[in-house]
């Protein structure tokens, strides 16, 4: 006979075991919703994901989802709420390593450094040559002109992959705006240039004259000297840009390119040439603006990889005859 004490009785045991298969079940969900968070990754080989600036954690999520990086964005998002809530994703290229887990991704997004890809302009490298270097670099996109001589300022400059040339040119150029416009008005008494045009383009010859910066200032010592008094400036590079536009000539300079009459030809003209023969750096400009007080006007190779520098003709002809004496001693001349 079925009592009421039973009936009960049953009902109890129902209900315990019905908690019970609620909790077995909750904890089957958590331990698989911390599991997808833990475990290995779809990847099967390393892949860069690139999250750009301002990215929200769903469009990220959206883009490691694409890339094949996470199985499920709205999984990811739903996890790093939970377990990264105070993390905050960070704009870049991240290299995801295979097997990574969401957990892994995560941390690499809001921790992890990005990949920093970098063009470098060496100092006095001219534009032709600049050019020729970000349309080589394959990891840009688009097509870009000849940029102006001289606007670009020599550094090292981060992109992003499948970043357009124009972007990584504009910021170059950008660059060279900024340095003009707060080296300029920082210029002394005794600068022989009259506009930022002239400065840059001095700053290019004295540039292509010596690798040294520490000969950057007297070298425009020298060459404001020459302005100053009319002299020419006799700058062997005048003479070999508008042949080359800036590279390398390869052989030596030819009488009738030292006569040659042009635009730059520091040889057949006084003053300055009409613009920049290269892209000068920041030292060789701010070199221009506060040119060393010296009574040089001549500057001739010492074999050692700088320059001697003389007063006078006469002390300079002595220096040139040293330095033809160890030229022949190496066999080039």
């Amino acid at each position: 006979m079925v009592t009421k004490r039973s009936v009960n009785h049953a009902k109890l045991r129902l209900a315990k075991w019905a908690v019970v298969a609620a909790v077995l079940l909750l904890a089957i969900i958590a331990g698989n919703f911390i599991h997808g968070w833990t475990a290995s990754g779809p990847l099967e080989r390393a892949e860069t994901v690139i999250i750009k600036p301002g990215s929200s954690m769903m469009s990220a999520a959206r883009q490691l989802e694409k890339s094949g990086a996470i199985k499920s964005a709205d999984a990811f998002v739903s996890r790093a709420k939970i377990f990264g809530a105070s993390n905050t994703i960070k704009a870049g290229e991240f290299v995801i390593p295979a097997k990574a887990s969401n957990s892994d991704i995560l941390s690499i997004l809001t921790n992890g450094k990005a990949v920093r890809r970098m063009v470098t302009v060496p100092e006095g490298m001219p534009s032709i040559m600049v050019y020729e270097r970000l349309m080589a670099n394959d990891q840009l996109t688009g097509s870009i002109s000849v940029p102006a001589e001289g606007s670009v300022l020599p550094d090292s400059y981060a992109f992003d992959k499948n970043e357009s040339r124009a972007a990584v040119l504009k910021r170059m150029q950008d660059a060279m705006t900024k340095t003009m416009a707060e080296l300029w008005p920082e210029r002394s008494s005794n600068a022989m240039v009259k506009t930022p045009l002239e400065a840059l383009t001095l700053a290019s010859i004295v540039e292509k004259e010596t690798a040294l910066k520490s000969e950057l200032r007297i070298v425009s010592g020298v060459y404001s000297n020459r302005l100053r008094t009319g002299m020419r400036l006799q700058a062997d590079p005048t003479i070999i840009y508008p042949i080359t536009k800036g590279k390398s000539l390869g052989r030596r300079i030819r009488k009738s390119e030292i006569r040659d009459v042009n635009d730059y030809n520091t040889y057949a003209m006084a003053g300055l040439p009409k613009g920049p023969i290269a892209n000068p750096s920041r030292a060789a400009i701010a070199a221009v603006l506060n040119p060393q007080k010296t009574g040089a006007y001549y500057f001739v190779a010492d074999g050692k990889g700088g320059h001697i520098f003389a007063d006078t003709l006469q002390e300079h002809n002595a220096n040139v005859a040293k330095w033809y004496a160890i030229r022949r001693q190496r066999g080039e001349m």
